[in-house]
């Protein structure tokens, strides 16, 4: 009994507070980075340039599943304890990885990738047209700033009605629905798959969390840039990019409705599987 100690660490929270500020960092690149695309390039070029941005998004987890496959190969108190301390193995249940390690790594280089977006310029020239004049963009600067003040009080108050038009678009639901059901799809099987493969295959963590980036993001980049090139050299439409998509997704589920029928077999798990006797 004097051995037993209930849990009491706050620490969670700190982990827990780190990741809120590191979502509502990260979660303004996504639309705002579209619209600053959509706005200053090309109608032909933006497809490309939104497919390059995708890949980018895909190869940050695949180079993150690498880190943290490192990571789970060092024990967690890594610098406190020494390597002949250490009495079990990385395959080990008990084995525990250095988690820490990523977050901290991650933190340091996501702060020094933030400082160039300081020096991105308000506004850019549209691709393919000229500079205006200077002293025409000089004039109209003071006329401009007030406009965009005027449309920002706008903006506050005609929020909750664009709000409202957005949830009876259909189409805009619809997507919605399918993002959702996409993501679900690969949180389920970046959640899940490492500890299948670590109990079918005896796989140590750090060798799953290997294999899951390994075997399926570089596919992802690979989709993700051949779709945007595809789309700028054959001027693809949004009815014609609708159609590919309904019919690549189809191809899709027919291929992971396929994997029904690859069964491995259960491995023994006394009390569960097979008794303890």
């Amino acid at each position: 009994t004097e051995c037993e100690k209930e849990p009491g660490s706050l620490l969670w929270i700190f982990v827990m507070v780190g990741n809120i500020v590191r979502g509502m960092g990260e979660t303004p690149i996504m639309p705002l980075g579209i619209s600053y695309l959509e706005d200053f390039a090309k109608a032909e070029n933006s497809p490309f340039y939104l497919a390059c941005l995708h890949t980018a998004t895909v190869v940050g987890p695949f180079l993150g599943l690498l880190l943290a496959s490192f990571c789970a190969e060092l024990f967690v108190d890594i610098g406190s304890v020494g390597a002949d301390e250490i009495t079990i193995t990385a395959t080990d249940a008990r084995w525990v990885g250095a988690w820490w390690l990523g977050i901290l790594i991650c933190a340091l280089l996501n702060l020094l990738v933030a400082i160039p977006f300081w020096f991105l310029p308000k506004s850019l020239v549209k691709e393919g047209e000229t500079n205006e004049p200077e002293e025409t963009s000089e004039k109209s600067v003071e006329p401009l700033q007030e406009n965009d003040k005027n449309e920002t009080k706008q903006t506050m108050y005609d929020f909750i009605p664009f709000l409202k038009a957005l949830f009876h678009n259909p189409v805009y639901m619809l997507f919605i629905c399918i993002t959702v059901l996409q993501f679900s799809a690969f949180d389920g099987m970046i959640s899940f798959m490492p500890k299948y493969l670590e109990q079918q295959f005896g796989k140590s963590a750090s060798d799953a969390i290997f294999l899951i980036g390994v075997y399926n993001l570089p596919v992802l980049c690979v989709g993700y840039f051949s779709g945007g090139l595809f789309m700028k050299k054959f001027k693809i439409n949004i009815y014609q990019a609708a159609n590919i998509a309904f019919w690549v997704s189809l191809l899709e589920y027919l291929l992971y409705f396929a994997a029904y029928w690859t069964v491995c077999d259960t491995s023994p798990v006394a009390g569960l599987t097979v008794s303890y006797q």
